[in-house]
């Protein structure tokens, strides 16, 4: 771009065209305008001596309120240069700074088009540039701008095992090199952008931390989406070695600085991240997301019934725990009631009804501990019985038992569930074994409303694991769940619908902790 052409003889007229603008804008009101909206395409284009270059800048409305912007001068083969977008009023700046160039122009009173001057060295002319609104159709349809990174597909070869793992790398526009991280998904298989209902986990931890100056990979685990391997027979050892194919992936990578290597793992991947970081070739650091600290059998005997059953219904054991709990505060009531209208005054009504939460609650304790223990024992049966077949008959049995109104073929799909080689591996994953041995920096962060790996105790055993290591953040988030989703309270709108969204708070602390560790 910055060969286009020299300076004109018109060059006078542009010049007051430019003061025109803005000495208009000097005369306008403070700028306290109500936002406007620009994304879409605006197109135009550029006179020249001998001709004209037809030019595009695709503009982006951002999350945090900010625009984005890219070039496309296609007859010079300018393809998604990024440019600044600077707003005063109803006049932008345009800036491409590695091309040399910038456009200042004032948004009509109509907002269908950019008047102003192209300006770059030795060069200026008039411009005018019309707005082409997204897409739309009779039926409602998302218009996409494309990210303001590089997104390419790639293949990544785990050579040990024979088979390639499919994803995502994105890159942020620059010239780089650029800190990378590798992002590892939770347990079970999970494609690349690990989704959830309507939320994706690692896509949008991706997109933001691209956006910020931090490439990342993303991957289809084995056996799902494009990704190679067989998702029934993977264990933790597997993960841990798709986890150093892909590290190793990014170290062939041009615009990838290899001296600041890191691994996100979320969930068990937080896990598989350690585990790599305490081997031969690890990471420069880790951010281990909810990651445990308690071994394998313990992490599971804690979950609910329905996160370790998969069964699609609900856990029978407490639904009755939920019944028993109504009925019981359901005659507290009554009771409190009974003393109010026999004389009772209120301090004693209100002993009464603590002393029922008290026993309510040493009660539901009780039942929780049962459930608890009936679910350890019958992980102990899997893990000490190595004929799957007798494993699935016995486990089979139990579940019957304690989930009665459970399909029969549900009730097998899950013996089979908690007898499959993951499992079993995991039964015997103990996190801590490997923990002294882990030398890169670490960021440990866990949600306070996580109901799935409980944020302290599982903290402060990580810690203590960790203690011989001088580098290690821990970091506990409050109210945000083992997704680490922001509460429900937070969640933006839609459509006219509430959609969830990862936790700013947790975002924000990965990337700036990150970003310090590429300065180091």
């Amino acid at each position: 771009m910055k060969k286009l052409v020299s300076r004109s003889l018109w060059n006078w007229v542009v010049l007051m065209l430019l003061s025109l603008i803005i000495c208009t804008e000097a005369q306008a009101q403070a700028p306290t305008a109500k936002r406007y909206s620009l994304e879409g395409q605006w197109k135009g284009a550029l006179t020249v001596p001998g001709g004209s270059l037809p030019m595009m800048i695709t503009v982006t409305e951002l999350a945090d309120g900010n625009r984005f912007a890219v070039l496309d001068v296609p007859m010079q083969r300018v393809n998604r240069e990024p440019m600044t977008v600077t707003p005063r009023g109803d006049t932008l700046t345009f800036e491409a700074e590695q091309a040399g160039c910038r456009f200042v122009g004032r948004r009509s009173a109509d907002g269908q088009q950019l008047l102003g001057v192209w300006q770059q060295t030795g060069y200026s002319a008039p411009l005018t540039l019309l707005f082409i609104p997204p897409a739309t159709t009779a039926a409602p349809k998302i218009f996409k701008f494309p990210p303001p990174y590089r997104v390419e597909e790639v293949k990544v070869p785990n050579t040990i095992d024979h088979l390639s793992l499919a994803g995502t790398l994105t890159i942020p526009a620059g010239e780089g090199p650029f800190p990378a991280v590798v992002v590892l998904s939770d347990l079970d298989t999970q494609t690349r952008d690990a989704v959830y209902g309507d939320y994706a986990l690692t896509g949008s931890l991706a997109d933001f931390l691209t956006r910020r100056g931090i490439a990342v990979l993303r991957l289809d685990d084995r056996g799902i989406g494009q990704s190679a391997g067989d998702s029934a027979t993977v264990t933790t050892a597997d993960r841990v070695r798709d986890a150093q194919a892909a590290l190793s992936f990014l170290r062939t990578r041009p615009l990838i600085d290899i001296a600041h290597l890191g691994m996100v793992g979320h969930g068990e991947g937080g896990n598989i991240a350690l585990l790599a970081a305490a081997q031969p070739l690890a990471p420069t650091f880790v951010v281990a997301l909810a990651a445990t600290g308690l071994p394998g059998r313990e992490t599971l005997a804690e979950q609910r019934p329905s996160l370790l059953l998969r069964s699609g219904v609900a856990d029978t054991a407490l639904l009755g725990l939920a019944r028993r709990q109504e009925l019981a505060r359901a005659a507290a009531r009554r009771q409190a009631e009974q003393l109010r209208t026999s004389g009772s005054n209120v301090a004693q009504v209100e002993t009464f009804l603590e002393q029922q939460r008290m026993r309510q609650k040493g009660e539901d304790r009780k039942r929780t501990d049962a459930l608890r223990k009936r679910r350890r024992a019958m992980l102990e049966i899997v893990r000490q019985t190595a004929d799957n077949n007798q494993a699935q008959a016995i486990v089979a049995n139990m579940i019957q038992q304690d989930n009665p109104n459970m399909r029969l073929d549900a009730v097998h799909a899950a013996a089979s569930r908690l007898t499959a080689p993951w499992y079993r591996s995991y039964l015997n994953f103990d996190p801590q074994a490997s923990l002294a041995n882990v030398r890169g920096a670490v960021l440990l962060m866990h949600g306070t409303g996580d109901d799935m790996v409980e944020a302290q105790t599982n903290l402060d055993l990580l810690a203590k694991g960790l203690k011989a290591n001088k580098q290690v953040t821990v970091q506990k988030l409050e109210n945000i769940n083992h997704l680490f989703q922001a509460p429900t309270t937070e969640w933006p709108l839609i459509n006219g619908q509430p959609r969830p969204v990862m936790a700013p708070a947790a975002l924000e602390a990965m990337q700036t902790w990150i970003k310090a560790r590429a300065k180091d």
